[in-house]
């Protein structure tokens, strides 16, 4: 069992910062491979950034490379995703999830937190 709540969401401007936060309890996080996602009104979600238990897979998805980063801190239990040079296309609500395996599909989902980007 593993619970997530994300936290740092709200409006910016475009070209501002946000750095979204994931506090997860329940299971050890440091063994967890941990993803964000995000949907947009009228969209399929779509994956954003991933981390892995180790640190050393981290994958984004090409609309944010070099713009987003992701991290982790395994002493407070909690993922990033840092948020830069934000755009109005990156509006959405933004989810982080957790799975166990490196192949497997993630088992588990936070309740989501809205970013808004305006122009």
């Amino acid at each position: 069992q593993v619970q997530l709540v994300e936290s740092g969401g709200g409006l910016v401007q475009a070209g501002g910062s946000l750095r979204l936060s994931c506090a997860a309890s329940g299971r050890p996080f440091s063994s967890a491979h941990m993803g964000w996602f995000r949907q947009a009104p009228g969209k399929e979600r779509e994956f954003v950034a991933a981390i892995s238990w180790s640190r050393r897979e981290i994958s984004y998805a090409d609309s944010v490379k070099g713009r987003f980063t992701i991290s982790r801190d395994d002493t407070k239990n909690t993922a990033y995703l840092q948020m830069n040079s934000l755009k109005p296309e990156d509006t959405a609500v933004y989810y982080c999830a957790a799975k166990f395996s490196s192949l497997g599909r993630y088992e588990y989902w936070g309740q989501g937190t809205q970013v808004t980007v305006s122009s």
